[in-house]
């Protein structure tokens, strides 16, 4: 049974604040690994990068050729540019039909680049070629994206294609007109190079960093799910525990009170047999709400299922907690539409419970339970008018032993509530109406709900 917890008082400050839990951080079975989905990324953007870079080579090949005059080997330069593109094409056919982008694919490709650059510099005037300093821009890219090894290996590579360029490379025949002026060209080269080097590295590293930032958050959001779905776990295994516990004195208490319903001293004193049949009630809801426990302890989905409608099991929900709790006055309106069918959850049942509790303990006089569709989910709003949401809770909704009760212990409710949603894939928001009393929404997926779909809140 999930714990209870009272919406704590807000002031009038907080009115528009909310909280919202939603499952981002929570992984499908079919979704990629953490890791790949921001080596996708980083493949899109060498992508990008190499577009932006056979469009730079032929701009700057046409302005040398035909603006500056310098000849340039035009067929195995533009033979150069092509390879880039086929590869810059294979690249994106491989992200099309592969889900796992691997390390070693960005090292691959951030070589063939290495290569590519050291080609057209052997082919434009090696070393004394300006735009040799493009290999920090290489060796720039391979520090964010790959691992120390891979690193070093661009590194290396980077450092021998200059070597070879130092000795080894295509002359260029140089027009007369620059004879008396070649470092005030080179200088320019170097101008344009640098320019070209600031601004590439402002946009793609900008965006490499995001990407790894994106994944690190992503990875913090794991551990700390993984770490309250351990708490659950715990929790689940103490009220596993509990229930085999109070299985005897709950039996034994039935036993003594219907010994005192038959005594003639109290049969013949309405007042006392009518709080014995009080207690008699209470004792069996207990010994209900104990074999509830067992049952979805060793219960999984699929074992003879309860198979119901929405509706249906909405009604059901709503005529338990009213049985249970008939001095609350309860709202309910059921706004679904078009019935489907549906597995019944207990813990579904319960979590709602949890919910309507809460609202009841801050509201008695008025609680508001609202189903609605949302495309493919299923929307619970449970609404109240009492003294609403604390800023503490609201900035800590969703974790344990956020309470204002103000007893030690207390706070799990809604911890579990949201642990249970998450697990469904759904989301659960936490705001203060705008005039008085709070709000919490619950947003499930149907396909989590349908006819044999996986039990995930066990």
């Amino acid at each position: 049974m999930l714990a209870r917890e009272k919406p704590s008082i807000a002031d009038d400050g907080i009115e528009d604040a909310a909280a919202i839990v939603r499952p981002a951080a929570a992984e499908p079975a079919t979704a990629p690994p953490i890791s790949n989905v921001a080596n996708r990324k980083n493949m899109l953007l060498l992508i990008q990068f190499r577009w932006i870079a056979v469009v730079g080579q032929l701009i700057t090949i046409a302005f040398v050729q035909y603006g500056l005059g310098i000849p340039l080997p035009l067929l195995p330069m533009m033979g150069v540019i092509g390879a880039l593109v086929l590869v810059n094409l294979a690249s994106f056919a491989w992200l099309r039909l592969h889900d796992e982008i691997s390390s070693a694919a960005l090292l691959l490709v951030s070589m063939l680049d290495v290569f590519a650059l050291t080609a057209q510099l052997w082919l434009s005037g090696g070393a004394t070629n300006p735009f040799v300093s493009l290999y920090l821009l290489q060796v720039t890219m391979a520090a964010v994206l790959l691992d120390a090894q891979s690193t070093w290996l661009i590194v290396a590579l980077s450092f021998t294609g200059f070597v070879v360029l130092v000795s080894f490379h295509h002359p260029l025949p140089m027009p007369r007109r620059w004879d008396g002026d070649m470092f005030s060209l080179h200088i320019l080269g170097m101008l344009v190079c640098f320019i070209i080097n600031a601004a590439l590295l402002v946009v793609f590293i900008t965006r490499i960093s995001r990407n790894l930032r994106e994944r690190d958050s992503r990875l913090a959001a794991l551990r700390q799910n993984a770490i309250e779905e351990d708490h659950v776990v715990r929790i689940g295994l103490l009220a596993t525990g509990a229930a085999h516990e109070l299985g005897t004195p709950l039996a034994s208490l039935s036993v003594i009170l219907g010994d005192w319903r038959r005594m003639p001293a109290i049969k013949a004193n309405a007042e006392m047999s009518q709080e014995v049949e009080e207690m008699q009630t209470a004792v069996t809801r207990c010994k209900a709400i104990v074999t509830d426990i067992l049952l979805s302890a060793g219960e999984a989905r699929g074992e003879a299922p309860g198979v119901t409608t929405v509706t249906q099991f909405l009604d059901d929900v709503v005529a338990s907690w009213r049985a249970g709790r008939p001095a609350a006055a309860l709202t309910y309106q059921n706004k679904f539409g078009t019935d489907l069918p549906i597995v019944s959850d207990t813990t579904l049942k319960q979590i709602v419970f949890n919910v309507l509790d809460n609202a009841a303990e801050a509201s008695p006089a008025w609680v508001s339970f609202t189903a609605a569709r949302d495309k493919d989910a299923l929307v619970l709003e449970v609404s109240d008018i009492g003294p609403g949401f604390a800023p503490d809770i609201l900035a800590n909704f969703g974790r344990p032993y956020q309470s204002s009760k103000g007893h030690r212990g207390r706070g799990l409710g809604l911890f579990l509530v949201v642990n249970v949603v998450r697990k469904l894939g759904g989301t659960v928001e936490a705001r203060n109406r705008p005039s008085r009393g709070a709000s919490v929404i619950l947003r499930l997926p149907l396909i989590a709900l349908a006819i044999g779909a996986p039990h995930h809140a066990e």
